[in-house]
């Protein structure tokens, strides 16, 4: 395996910076956010990607991934993404959200969700790259695993991937829903993604019902089962990209981290999954 750190959660370090405290906190590398807001604009993908591959090779770390925000090839600068990703070595993306919108239409929604799928898988083919959809929880078509493996069931697992993510994946499937899950998908898992969280109160509704918020929290400390999951991971035979998530910035963290206090929390963690991995 080969362990990148998202750099969504660094965004105030230019690409320099981020390289740099990478490389010393261990990581092999990047999960480069390429998407609004992200280290590189979707706009100016190709220079960009070039600064940041540039970068990236004068400090010894990968470009191992790139998180986009592309839906369907009608997305903004799709192609130009793309096109740069292959020019410059980074062989998967990690696809936008289809939002679950509204109740009653889940079944049209996933054959929707099926024919953007259909048409990226055409384009990125052309450049050599494999999408990846991302498991995620709450509204999100791509909700766990089970609903990712309606979307994805039909399609060549070399085309296309699975984004699998422990996190996500018990927040939708606390006790076994997150393992069957994985057994639905295993053939397409090309990434995983990393984080855990605990669920804690929220105050209580209009009906005096009890509410309840996921915070993220320290990958040791969770409620996901990242020893069980780990150990699934083995029986796939799982080789591929890590990238450690470090959700530890506002009100969603156990604890609102600066930038060099997330980059030692993830070391941290990243000693710890390594640990489970040996």
């Amino acid at each position: 395996m080969k362990y990148g750190l998202f750099t969504d959660n660094l965004a105030d370090m230019k690409i320099e910076q981020v390289c740099a405290e990478v490389k010393k906190r261990g990581f092999d590398g990047l999960d480069l956010t390429l998407r609004p807001g992200g280290h590189v604009l979707p706009k100016n993908a190709e220079m960009g990607l070039a600064h940041a591959h540039q970068v990236a090779m004068k400090e010894k770390v990968e470009i191992l991934m790139a998180s986009t925000a592309i839906t369907g090839t009608g997305s903004p600068f799709a192609r130009d993404i793309v096109a740069s990703c292959a020019h410059y070595g980074v062989r998967q993306i990690k696809l936008g959200y289809w939002r679950y919108e509204p109740f009653g239409s889940l079944l049209k929604q996933i054959d929707t969700a099926r024919r953007k799928l259909e048409g990226l898988i055409k384009l990125t083919r052309e450049f050599g790259i494999q999408p990846c959809v991302h498991v995620h929880s709450g509204q999100i078509l791509a909700n766990g695993g089970s609903i990712l493996y309606l979307i994805l069931k039909d399609f060549d697992p070399r085309s296309v991937g699975a984004y699998a993510d422990p996190m996500h994946m018990t927040v939708e499937g606390g006790l076994s829903g997150w393992e069957m899950g994985l057994d639905l998908i295993a053939p397409w898992v090309s990434l995983v993604g990393v984080k855990n969280f605990v669920w804690k109160p929220n105050g209580r509704d209009e009906h005096g019902q009890a509410r309840f918020r996921s915070v993220y929290v320290p990958l040791a400390d969770g409620q996901a089962p990242l020893p069980r999951f780990v150990s699934r991971l083995k029986e796939l035979k799982y080789d591929g990209t890590v990238s450690l998530h470090s959700e530890y910035k506002g009100g969603s963290s156990f604890r609102s981290l600066s930038s060099p206090e997330l980059l030692d929390q993830s070391a941290v963690d990243l000693k710890y999954f390594r640990g489970l991995v040996k």
